[in-house]
């Protein structure tokens, strides 16, 4: 399990939760991972006058400013970027998260922008404000980490956050310098998440992708930049590359939309979740649904109980797809690693094994067992808290910390009888076993083994 930070409280707020959430991990024996999300180069706003939601009716006048105002002032938007109105030109549209509602911009009064609504719709707090001109973008130039960002890095540093998901990242060379920041910074090892999100980003996709730890498909305001009918195909070509190079993927935003303000979903959204899980994504993301939303753990639940009915049927009527990609190691031991799991994994799903035990030191084999979604639920144990923390995110992994040595027939009795406690497999379950530990006392590097025990 996982869990983004992203509504904008006090710092000292989130610091509560991330050590309330590492005291449950050691209490309960949980292994919840936390994720920071910086902003990047986002204008949002941070008052528009109502506590909740507000309806823009076509034809109002609104005046959007970088002034922050006391208390209520009807019509009036306060953005969170001091320059936000620089370049724009009457004429320009302003557009609410993604196309919640549009504006036109009719007169510049200094830094402040007269607006007039020509699609009406909902005003959601902290709603995102892009410009365009002529059908492109108007607004360039803002960095992809701002000097907030740089100290919410820092703050996830100082408290051990196990995620950092980047927003707006158009090339690789961004993510490079946030690790090579973390690699200085961080104590722990930090995985970077690159945000999919602007079309820069989408010519520039595998590059980032080979930079990064793993992806997130933001598809709100990848919707800005990309026509809506592409969105879905684009989601598939960002998942199965990710998939191809072996990075976890997350689908995000909208997901469960009308949950902000409504107890159940739209029909059409229960698709789109659906969609997601076929596609074998390897997480999904709620962003306003349970930060700013009314029915935050009914949104859960929903995305909870559609996703795992998705994955049964895909596995009943066998609509696992076939996977063919280039091979990823480069040595010799790599290439026997993804070969192994790629026939483990086959071989997990023909003999109808109830479980995969893979032993591993800092989660290679793990993840490319993943990476084949196999059947059975993978069963990860490593002695390296990080690569535990880091498990979360992929696939059908349930990571667990584990003293591992040499002796394999003790690790693989110890573990099972871990399990067996946990009342997640009993007797004459039939497990698959893999490894890549190589003992202490050991030269080689290849001594990946697969093997089949059944449960006495």
């Amino acid at each position: 399990m996982w869990l983004g930070l992203i509504c904008v409280i006090t710092r000292e707020w989130h610091r509560d939760v991330i050590r309330k959430i590492k005291k449950l991990n050691e209490e309960k024996g949980f292994f919840v991972s936390v994720m920071i999300d910086t902003e990047g180069s986002l204008i949002h706003v941070v008052d528009h006058g109502a506590p909740s939601s507000i309806k823009a009716e076509e034809g109002s006048v609104w005046v959007f400013t970088a002034k922050k105002f006391e208390g209520s002032r009807p019509f009036t938007v306060q953005a969170n970027y001091e320059g936000f109105s620089e370049g724009i030109m009457v004429g320009d549209e302003l557009v609410i998260d993604g196309g919640m509602a549009k504006f036109e911009v009719v007169e510049r009064m200094g830094n402040d922008l007269r607006c007039k609504c020509t699609d009406p719709g909902l005003f959601l707090p902290l709603a995102k404000l892009s410009f365009w001109r002529d059908g492109k973008f108007s607004y360039h130039g803002l960095p992809t980490l701002s000097i907030k960002d740089w100290a919410d890095v820092d703050f996830g540093v100082s408290e051990g956050v196990d995620f950092i998901a980047m927003s707006f990242v158009n090339d690789a060379n961004s993510v490079k310098n946030l690790k090579n920041y973390l690699s200085v910074k961080s104590s722990k090892s930090i995985r970077v998440l690159a945000k999919i999100e602007t079309l820069e980003s989408l010519q520039k996709l595998e590059e980032i992708v080979e930079a990064s730890d793993g992806i997130m498909v933001a598809r709100g305001d990848l919707g800005v930049e990309v026509p809506l009918e592409q969105i879905p195909t684009v989601q598939e070509d960002v998942t199965r590359l990710c998939r191809q190079l072996n990075k976890p993927v997350i689908i995000a935003s909208q997901l469960l939309e009308s949950m902000v303000e409504c107890p159940t979903p739209t029909r059409a959204e229960v698709a789109d979740v659906s969609e997601a899980v076929r596609q074998d994504a390897d997480a999904l993301m709620l962003s306003g649904e349970s930060a700013i939303g009314l029915h935050g753990q009914k949104a859960l639940s929903v995305l909870q109980m559609v996703s795992s009915r998705m994955e049964l049927w895909s596995h009943e009527e066998n609509r696992q797809s076939a996977l063919h990609n280039s091979q990823l190691g480069d040595t010799l031991s790599d290439c026997i690693a993804e070969e192994i799991c790629n026939c483990a994994v086959q071989m997990a799903n023909n003999l109808g094994v109830d479980a995969i035990f893979v032993y591993t030191k800092h989660g290679e084999m793990a993840s490319l067992l993943s990476r084949n979604r196999p059947y059975p639920p993978i069963f990860a144990f490593t002695s390296d808290n990080n690569a535990r923390m880091a498990l979360n995110l992929q696939w059908g992994v349930i990571p667990l910390l584990v003293d591992l040595s040499d002796d394999m027939e003790a690790n693989i009795s110890k573990t099972i009888d871990l399990i067996r406690t946990k009342g997640m497999i009993k007797e004459g379950d039939a497990v698959l076993l893999v490894s890549d530990l190589t003992p202490t006392h050991a030269t080689s590097t290849t001594f990946q083994s697969i093997q089949v025990k059944t449960i006495v």
